[in-house]
């Protein structure tokens, strides 16, 4: 596969589990741009097998997030004039239905071990196979199917109101 297909292939999912991990969508977006870039820069060092490269670009955007991440920790930003100063603050709006939801769902994922949470989002949500999860994590690929079937029960536990009866 050429490095124009992998994009083609991997980028949507990629991109969602970079949302579903905790970054914004345009962030998601920029690391995956990031990520293939790099991954252009090394086409000609790549082996031809589909599975190492799903891997590469997951573990290169990974770490750009984290490289992002630690970049942002270091700024301080200082608001000089206080809420009160400000004047009185707009009321929060009401959240849709979608984006409570997606906060619910948020807040459970990150309850969530960190190992089990990676392999639940790169299966469901990067939708890698068990097999390409395995690579990117260095677990077997029967652990990585236990942390996916751990991580749906407590998902099912800590979601369990949102469930009609």
């Amino acid at each position: 596969m050429t490095v124009e297909e992998h994009y083609r292939a991997l980028a949507p999912k990629l991109t969602n589990w970079l949302v579903a991990s905790g970054s914004t969508y345009e962030d998601a977006c920029d690391l995956t741009q990031r990520a293939f870039l790099k991954i252009w820069e090394m086409r000609d060092d790549l082996r031809d097998n589909d599975a190492a490269v799903a891997g590469l670009v997951f573990t290169i955007a990974k770490n750009l997030r984290k490289n992002a991440w630690r970049d942002d920790a270091k700024l301080a930003f200082v608001d000089e004039i206080g809420e009160d100063a400000a004047g009185a603050t707009m009321p929060a709006p009401s959240p849709s239905d979608a984006e409570y939801l997606r906060n619910r769902i948020q807040k459970a994922l990150e309850q969530l071990p960190p190992l089990l949470r990676e392999a639940f989002t790169l299966f469901q949500v990067g939708e890698l196979s068990i097999r390409e999860i395995a690579h990117e994590t260095g677990a077997s690929e029967n652990l990585v199917k236990v942390r996916i079937h751990r991580a749906k029960q407590k998902l099912q536990v800590l979601l369990s109101d949102l469930h009609e009866p």
